[in-house]
């Protein structure tokens, strides 16, 4: 075969080839919804908008949210040039200029803001040097212009609000039912908030902090459910999960003690450090080492873990305000803003 008979054989093998992938390849014809909850039909086989969303129902949320933060912060930007520019204030400025002269003038921070910021992180006295002190001064100098700036934006807008003409997201709902694990709070408060969590995860310990800061803003008005579930690959948490079970089964009082040492001090979650904790706490000793060394409470530790898996948790910490998912180690705003809407139904 010459060189110009083997080209053409090439160029047509090539042909072939492409056409039998592109005909092996399924053919999906992407047509307009009837709003009869059918997602897609092949042949006799229907798959429902139920279906389809069952256990993605985060995924998109966060998805969602992700194009409605985009779309939310730079209709921001786009008000504050706007109100900026329609103050005679303004003329000659630059929009830097005025920002600092007019919404964030007073926003020096004072050494005791720093103190009160390494206390309220309990940040521990060894790691502070001069360097940490800056970059902690940076942050609240940054939340202080972001607070002034929210201010000032309320001021301008006072009289009219300001209406915004693209949905927000629905966080998804669940049914999750507290059944009988531990729980703080009004056992018939209006909102209940159920968290799926593991005593050895570090974003768990922050949460813990911002769980404390609501029970204190709360009180009864919320009901605070914790349910066990230990991540495989935390070699610790299954036995401090037994070992909290094991507290509450001598009080909730003691479970939420452990509870708070556990998460304060990650690196005594061994079997011996968890039974000088408990008996430090005032449990009765024989009692809590018999539970733990006998795994008493496994069984509500694995029930909680199929509960968190029939709901679609992927990581902890998760919660679920009233059934509405917040996923992560959220701030309190974060929650405070959920509950308050909450109350207010």
């Amino acid at each position: 075969m010459n060189k110009s008979m083997l080209g053409a054989f090439l160029v047509a093998l090539s042909i072939l080839v492409s056409c039998s992938q592109a005909t092996s390849k399924p053919q999906y014809k992407y047509k307009k919804p009837v709003g009869d909850g059918v997602a897609a039909k092949v042949g006799k086989i229907t798959i429902t908008d139920k279906e389809l969303y069952s256990g993605i129902e985060s995924d998109l949320y966060e998805a969602e949210k992700k194009i409605f933060d985009i779309k939310f912060n730079h209709l921001n930007q786009i008000l504050i040039k706007k109100l900026i520019k329609q103050d005679p204030n303004s003329k000659g400025m630059t929009q830097d200029a005025y920002f600092d002269k007019y919404i964030a003038s007073k926003n020096a921070v004072t050494e005791k803001e720093i103190q009160d910021f390494i206390k309220e992180r309990n940040i521990p006295k060894q790691q502070i040097n001069p360097q940490v002190k800056e970059k902690i001064k940076e942050y609240i100098s940054m939340q202080k212009k972001d607070d002034a700036l929210k201010v000032w934006i309320a001021e301008q807008t006072k009289g009219t609000g300001i209406e915004v003409y693209f949905e927000q997201p629905q966080r998804p709902t669940f049914d999750v039912k507290a059944g009988n694990s531990p729980f703080s709070g009004g056992e018939n408060a209006k909102v209940e908030i159920v968290e799926f969590s593991d005593f050895q995860c570090p974003y768990c310990a922050n949460a813990s902090k911002v769980v404390r800061e609501l029970k204190k803003k709360y009180g009864n008005k919320i009901k605070i459910v914790f349910k066990q579930y230990p991540l495989s690959f935390h070699t610790q948490a299954r036995k401090a999960a037994v070992a909290a079970l094991c507290m509450n089964k001598q009080s909730t009082k003691l479970f939420w003690k452990m509870h708070d040492a556990m998460f304060d001090d990650q690196s005594k979650l061994s079997p011996a450090k968890l039974k000088e904790t408990a008996k430090t706490l005032g449990a009765k000793e024989a009692e809590f080492n018999k539970c733990l060394d006998e795994n008493a409470t496994i069984a509500q530790v694995e029930k909680e873990i199929q509960e968190g898996k029939d709901l679609g948790v992927k990581s902890t910490p998760t919660f679920y305000v009233n059934g509405q998912l917040v996923a992560g180690a959220l701030p309190l705003e974060t929650f405070s803003d959920l509950i308050d809407q909450e109350l207010a139904k």
